[in-house]
């Protein structure tokens, strides 16, 4: 039970709310998503080369190379 009960201005402000909540949730889905397609390619280069190599130095140098070649391709 709420301290100030305000007679009328419950429910709606629970519907504004629950919207503003729903805003700010998809915002953060759709910012990580993003994030994640973005380092995706890196990602999948720097898994090829630690098969190739077994070396984690230069899967993190290629992870590196390919994120800052798709920074600069981007701008």
């Amino acid at each position: 039970m709420p301290l100030l009960p305000l007679p009328g201005f419950g429910f709606l402000f629970e519907v504004i709310a629950l919207i503003i909540l729903l805003v700010i949730g998809i915002v953060i889905i759709v910012v990580v998503v993003k994030a994640l397609l973005f380092f995706l390619p890196a990602a999948v280069i720097a898994l090829v080369v630690w098969l190739l190599t077994e070396s984690w130095f230069w899967a993190g140098i290629a992870f590196l190379i390919i994120a800052f070649i798709s920074v600069t391709k981007r701008k």
